[in-house]
């Protein structure tokens, strides 16, 4: 009697551990995305200065793990833990203002930072974009590269376009852009792993299967935090621009949690169908008070299926060429639950 008794303590010590890790937090991290700095002339894509400035020190103030993105992927890939707090920044197109504006705030921060390249526009010595020889400096200083194709071009197959057409110009966007920043930076530069920023932030079912055959995890521009169960083929990043980066929305995306999502009615986001369109949301666990909204900020219909399972429908047809569902649930700690889709309408 007393041996089993003794038996039950120890299945008990051993036991608990084990069932406190599966109530833990699961590791997640926050992906911020830019395009110019201190370019008032495009708000849609500018951050002011003075918002980059505050956004860098608020990171460094507050202990936050600032990683380069490839870093953070192959910890997910090889499913390894992510640290509380961890970061990446990434910055699309190379614009010139990446290297005059923002490069010397991350040098001096000592921040990475991973650069998506378009490289037909620095082929051209635009004056609009970096040089090579500038991009090489701040490689030096922190900064790896990644494809964002040849000429950022629309990647979703065109109405006249034949499916083998579509996938021989779409390869050769991205395989070429490929070839240009290994000649530029290094054998190794973007294989490891290779990353891929949809032009426009556009894709559908068949160019993420693209992207999976040609081996490159796809970066869009859709809202939202990124863990162990992300489509790699699909990656969410938070947009950086004038409008969202206010302070309270800066803090607000560091202190998000990916949606515990079992599954999603609709996973291609090319509108064929029925507009606005229906999704249907099945959770792992009940959530309280989600409510989700289109890009505007207007609230829309939130109608419970069940206790896991929702079903959202913007309050009227949605606008081309693109559209977002984005639902938020309040979480521990201040934090939030987030979660996002895209929907491309075509004219």
């Amino acid at each position: 009697m007393r041996f089993k008794k003794v038996l039950f303590v120890l299945i008990l010590f051993f036991t608990l551990p084990i069932f406190a890790v599966e109530l833990k937090e699961p590791d997640s991290a926050v992906v911020f995305m830019y395009h110019r700095f201190g370019e008032s002339k495009h708000p849609s894509t500018n951050i002011t200065l003075e918002q980059f400035r505050y956004q860098l020190e608020y990171l460094k103030e507050n202990n936050y793990n600032v990683w380069p993105l490839s870093k953070i992927i192959n910890r997910i890939i090889d499913k390894k833990s992510i640290p509380p707090k961890t970061v990446a920044l990434t910055i699309d197109d190379a614009y010139i203002s990446t290297y005059t504006k923002a490069y010397p705030m991350l040098k001096s921060k000592n921040f990475p930072f991973t650069v998506v390249v378009s490289t037909n526009p620095v082929d051209n010595r635009s004056k609009f974009y970096m040089s090579w020889e500038q991009m090489r400096e701040m490689q030096a200083n922190g900064a790896e590269f990644a494809n964002h194709s040849l000429s950022h071009d629309f990647l979703l197959q065109r109405d006249n376009e034949t499916t083998l057409a579509w996938k021989k110009r779409v390869t050769n966007e991205i395989q070429k852009a490929q070839l240009r920043l290994k000649e530029e930076f290094g054998e190794d530069t973007n294989e490891n792993p290779r990353l891929f920023s949809y032009p426009f932030g556009e894709y559908d079912m068949q160019t993420i299967e693209l992207m999976k055959e040609l081996g490159y995890i796809g970066m869009t521009q859709t809202s939202g935090p990124i863990g162990a169960n992300i489509d790699l083929r699909a990656l969410s990043r938070f947009p950086m621009a004038e409008a969202f980066a206010t302070s309270k929305g800066f803090i607000t995306k560091l202190n998000t949690l990916p949606m515990p999502i079992e599954s999603v009615s609709q996973t291609d986001p090319l509108l064929k169908g029925e507009n606005p369109p229906k999704l249907r949301i099945k959770l792992k666990e009940p959530l309280k008070y989600v409510g989700c909204y289109i890009s505007s900020g207007e609230a829309i219909k939130v109608e419970r299926i069940s206790q896991t399972q929702i079903e959202i429908i913007a309050n009227t047809a949605l606008k081309a060429p693109r559209e977002k569902y984005t639902c938020t649930a309040p979480a521990k700690d201040g934090k939030w639950y987030w979660y996002s889709h895209l929907w491309i309408v075509k004219k």
